[in-house]
């Protein structure tokens, strides 16, 4: 996550050589709504990152083919390029307890710390925690036309009127209202908001699209949200008026 431009979406990549706890946690984050990528190794972890933007990082620190050390500091450092940037968030994951390696992680750049074994319920409370400083730092409510997103308290509204939405309707809400009036293609909402195992060709972002319009839509408003024929989609700030393009 960048300090300057927080995406409203949230992706992480989960760095852990037990690939029988990375399942696990890949799967306990997906269900609460984070994107989730997994690299086994020190090496799939740096190709990962040199193409995705992510927000958080999970990194193991033992590594088959590397340290998750040396890791961390090359991505505070610049050396592991790509588009998440040297203040990516960074939350350690190791079962080494002592003092002198908790240390050693926050001082490579770390931005938190957690020891193994852990529960899940405490891995997702430290990820809020984490990103809720940027959110303090930039603004945690969107607001396009009368549509208001409250990313901290995960509620949305149009109006005086909650919306009630799935956690992946509010991701791509959240990804919209950030780029309103500008349209948004399917390619785009599957790279942001779902994760790198997410079938391009399902009909899964058409899907959460159209629910989500029809739960956005108001009487017999036009809906806010357009399908642009052959682009994609677009969230307008103002709802069109009826019988225009």
């Amino acid at each position: 996550m960048r300090r300057a431009g927080y995406r409203w979406s949230v992706r992480l990549l989960i760095v852990e050589d037990e690939e029988g706890l990375a399942d696990a946690l890949r799967i306990g984050l997906a269900r609460e709504g984070y994107a989730v990528d997994v690299a086994t190794t020190d090496g799939e972890a740096r190709e990962k990152l040199a193409l995705t933007a992510y927000d958080v990082v999970l990194l193991d620190v033992n590594l088959p083919d590397g340290n998750g050390f040396h890791l961390a500091e090359d991505i505070r450092s610049g050396a592991a390029e790509g588009p998440s940037g040297a203040d990516v968030r960074i939350l350690m994951l190791t079962a080494r307890a002592g003092l002198p390696d908790r240390v050693r992680g926050l001082d490579v750049g770390a931005d938190d710390y957690l020891v193994k074994p852990f529960a899940l319920a405490e891995l997702t409370a430290r990820l809020r925690a984490l990103l809720r400083r940027d959110v303090r730092a930039a603004s945690s409510v969107l607001r396009v036309g009368d549509v208001s997103l409250d990313a901290a308290r995960q509620l949305a509204h149009r109006g005086s009127r909650e919306l009630s939405l799935t956690l992946k309707e509010f991701a791509v809400l959240r990804y919209l209202m950030t780029r309103a009036d500008h349209v948004v293609s399917s390619e785009e909402l599957l790279e942001h908001v779902w994760d790198e195992n997410a079938d391009p060709f399902t009909q899964t972002v058409r899907v959460t699209v159209g629910t989500l319009r029809r739960k956005l839509t108001v009487d017999d408003e036009p809906a806010l949200i357009e399908t642009v024929i052959g682009r994609g989609y677009r969230l307008r700030s103002r709802p069109p008026v009826a019988g225009t393009a």
